[in-house]
């Protein structure tokens, strides 16, 4: 069966020390399968990454890893995605996980994750693809990052629209409604009541 939607989801390799950051992310994984979508990811079975990808699955949706060469043993592939993609680079794997994707979304994380986040984000700004980008702030996980965003609105180092090109929510399945809606597949796809 083909998926109605495919998210690109970025998250730690690790879970952190809190558990709403499991808790959302097999929240995640489990609205993304539950509502007929794909989830591509970074391949991983570590952290958050794994809980992600084995909530999916065992909501019985289509899961697709990326992952590189270099970190297939670093990051312990997870074996069981319904697609594992095991790439030479990070650059082709990011190119992959975008082209793959109907819309982005990052969870709590560390620097990969922020530099997924900010590679989509500006290729968004810059018109090199339109499809919704979130940040899933549980737990204000990211409220410092957000106070920061905004000095450099208020240094005008970038406009208040770039601001705009990103949807932040507290909450996983109100953000994942949004991002499915902004990438225009809800009305296509029969997915009114998302």
């Amino acid at each position: 069966m083909t998926p109605h939607f495919s998210i690109c989801v970025y998250c730690g390799s690790r879970a952190g020390v809190q558990t709403a950051w499991a808790e959302q992310t097999r929240l995640v994984g489990r609205w993304i399968a539950e509502h007929g979508g794909q989830l591509v990811y970074g391949g991983g079975r570590n952290g958050l990454m794994g809980i992600l990808a084995d909530a999916a699955l065992e909501a019985g949706g289509p899961v697709v890893g990326i992952i590189p060469e270099a970190l297939v043993e670093k990051e312990f592939a997870h074996r069981g995605c319904t697609e594992l993609q095991v790439v030479k680079t990070m650059h082709e794997r990011k190119r992959i996980m975008a082209e793959r994707a109907d819309a982005f979304l990052a969870l709590p994380g560390g620097i990969g994750t922020l530099e997924e986040l900010f590679e989509a984000w500006t290729w968004r700004q810059l018109g090199y693809h339109n499809k919704p980008v979130g940040l899933l702030n549980p737990q204000g996980y990211y409220d410092d990052l957000l106070k920061f965003l905004s000095q450099v609105v208020s240094e005008q180092f970038m406009g208040p629209w770039q601001m705009d090109l990103i949807a932040v929510h507290a909450q996983a399945p109100h953000l994942l409604r949004h991002l499915v809606r902004a990438a225009g597949l809800s009305r296509a796809d029969g997915l009114d009541q998302i």
